[in-house]
């Protein structure tokens, strides 16, 4: 069965996802210290203690830590080739697929599938294969396999193909394109994706909508969705962490500095705390912001908006590039509208944890904008940390937006004047009608957490 593959563990949950549980850093004395990630997914994850996660090398911490035989219990990484790394993660998850679900093309210049991309695809299918062939190894008899995400998309029918005693999963952290911007792809790629992920006996997706889009592409490109079943999980807040982390210490010495930059009795805040990713919007929320400020005038020194922008995958240049008109624009509103005693923009670079949930507990309104978003869990968290409870202004090409929507002021992310009145209306808002909305939002943010929302789908994998 297992088709030249010798079976090496007996493993009866794992878990695939390009980045794992746990980093290594190289030190220049050649030392390797490991540091623990967090999110979601590792969240989630905590609800099964005897699973085992396969990971890929990141990085050269990563690859020394296997080559040295460094593990943590529970975790395979993959000593995958750096180049064919770059190729699949970089030049074809993160420059192709992520631009086609999240819509995000200028299509008068791109994309362009040209040999270079066809050299790159192969090193997507290699990558994809060192997972698929890593899993057959270390998964026991009639195991549960979930796959994670669109980098590992091809995983599910290759792992099929190794392993057909399998109970395999996919789940996807994305939008799904609808099928006329998916179908931008090649027409050969396009059936190979759909048949790969089509390799699981289910599909997950974050929201009705998504899963809809998948299934009208399969029914496009291959007249169906065969045996696969479709799944809808969508990942919500955890609220015991959150609620307990929001309170420590250094939560609290960042917001005693955060509120002395805010400066001003009575001064409300506008938050948002995004990756410099394209997807976020970032630049038309500040560019609603500044017509907020010009158009009503009686908000200036009245508002901050507390902007952290944490940079996200600068070794591709358009990343770079929309970093820069971030901090560009948010330079131009503080020349052009502050004080001596006020900042309207109090933007942030460094990514820190303890920081963001400072900001979301002195929230007024959070703002969540992003042109598309398989969930964004920005939006289901701010709700429940306020301290006061916070107005939503929330777009409504977020996942989120399906279940928060009713108590959010939803906007269209294009547009930035309709942006800038759902401003006005969120500071606006009676603090009875906020507080009683934000405890709306977070009781509909938190209905299923991560560890229910892994243990749902893996008792429906078994089940199904």
């Amino acid at each position: 069965m297992v088709s030249e593959h010798v079976i090496t563990s007996a493993a009866q949950v794992l878990v695939a996802s390009n980045r794992g549980p746990v980093s290594y850093a190289l030190s220049e004395d050649g030392s390797i210290s490991a540091k623990r990630g967090g999110g979601g997914l590792v969240s989630g994850l905590s609800a099964v203690e005897d699973k085992l996660w396969v990971c890929a090398a990141l990085g050269d911490g990563d690859r020394a830590a296997v080559r040295r035989g460094i593990a943590e219990p529970g975790v395979r990484m993959l000593d995958i080739d750096a180049d064919v790394h770059a190729d699949a993660y970089n030049g074809i998850a993160n420059s192709v697929l992520w631009f086609v679900h999240h819509m995000l093309y200028q299509t008068p210049l791109e994309p362009v599938f040209d040999a270079e991309f066809r050299r790159q695809w192969a090193s997507f299918e290699a990558y994809n294969l060192a997972f698929a062939q890593a899993l057959a190894e270390e998964a026991g008899e009639g195991a549960a396999v979930l796959v994670q995400d669109y980098h590992l998309a091809l995983v599910p029918g290759m792992l099929r193909d190794l392993r057909p005693d399998l109970r395999i999963g996919h789940f996807s952290h994305t939008p799904w394109a609808p099928v006329d911007y998916f179908r931008l792809l090649p027409d050969d790629i396009a059936e190979q994706l759909l048949r790969g992920m089509l390799g699981a006996d289910r599909a997950g997706f974050l929201t009705r909508r998504w899963a809809d889009a998948f299934t009208a592409c399969c029914t496009a490109v291959l007249g169906g969705t065969g045996r696969t079943r479709i799944g809808v999980h969508g990942l919500g807040a955890d609220a015991d962490f959150l609620r307990r982390r929001a309170h420590e210490a250094d939560v609290d010495e960042r917001m005693a500095i955060l509120r002395e930059q805010v400066g001003g009795t009575g001064r409300k805040t506008i938050v948002r705390v995004d990756r410099t990713e394209l997807s976020k919007n970032i630049v038309r929320g500040l560019l609603a912001y500044r017509e907020l400020l010009n158009t009503r005038p009686q908000w200036r020194e009245r508002v901050v908006h507390v902007a952290f922008a944490y940079p996200s995958r600068q070794d591709l240049a358009v990343y770079r590039e929309y970093t820069a008109e971030v901090q560009r624009l948010a330079d131009d509103i503080n020349e052009a509208y502050g004080t001596p005693d006020w900042t309207p923009v109090l933007l942030h670079v460094n990514d820190d944890f303890a920081r963001s949930l400072g900001a979301y507990r002195l929230a007024d309104v959070a703002l969540v904008n992003p042109i598309r978003d398989g969930m964004n869990l920005v939006a289901k968290e701010v709700p429940v940390v306020s301290d006061q409870g916070c107005a939503l202004v929330l777009s409504r090409e977020a996942g989120a937006y399906e279940e928060l929507g009713a108590d959010a002021i939803v906007v269209n992310p294009y547009d930035v004047s309709a942006t800038a009145v759902a401003l006005h209306e969120a500071l606006t808002m009676p603090d009875g009608e906020r507080a009683e909305r934000s405890k709306r939002l977070a009781a509909a943010a938190t209905a299923l957490p991560p560890q229910r929302w892994f243990l749902e789908q893996l008792e429906a994998l078994r089940r199904d």
